[in-house]
């Protein structure tokens, strides 16, 4: 394959604001890399952003980049993941794909990338719920 399209980034106009921009790709292809069989999708993009914010037009001929190129959905889930979270440096993204069934099975893999600080939140997060469920067990409720 040759060369991947380069990503075109704007200047997030609320940076101080957390908020989730939801983009659908429902018309994705790839080829299955052991028959060579075209493979049908939809590719889903949740992501905040930081500074910058992905322009969809050079979205739109990345993905196209992957009409003739023999991938794994696990394989290109997290390539277009890797990809655009390093291009776009976002606070959060979430990358699903859901393909059409082929032999009877359908197939959806999501990949997420946070933010060494979301990270500690989240974590954070799950300590406090769990030390919650602890402290609600006190010797005097047996």
């Amino acid at each position: 394959m040759s060369k991947k399209p380069e990503f075109e980034l704007f200047d997030n106009p609320h940076p101080e604001r957390d908020y989730c921009v939801t983009i659908k790709c429902p018309e994705f292809t790839s080829l299955c890399p052991r028959t060579g069989q075209p493979d049908f999708g939809e590719i889903g993009i949740e992501y905040c952003p930081d500074k910058l914010c992905i322009e969809l037009k050079s979205l739109k001929f990345y993905m196209q980049s992957y009409r003739n190129k023999g991938i794994f959905y696990e394989a290109l889930t997290n390539d277009i993941l890797d990809d655009l979270s390093s291009a776009c440096k976002p606070r959060w993204m979430k990358v699903t794909s859901r393909f059409k069934p082929r032999g009877g099975i359908s197939t959806e893999v999501i990949a997420e990338y946070k933010t060494e600080d979301r990270k500690q939140k989240t974590e954070d997060r799950r300590q406090r719920t769990e030390n919650r469920g602890q402290k609600t067990y006190l010797t005097s409720d047996f």
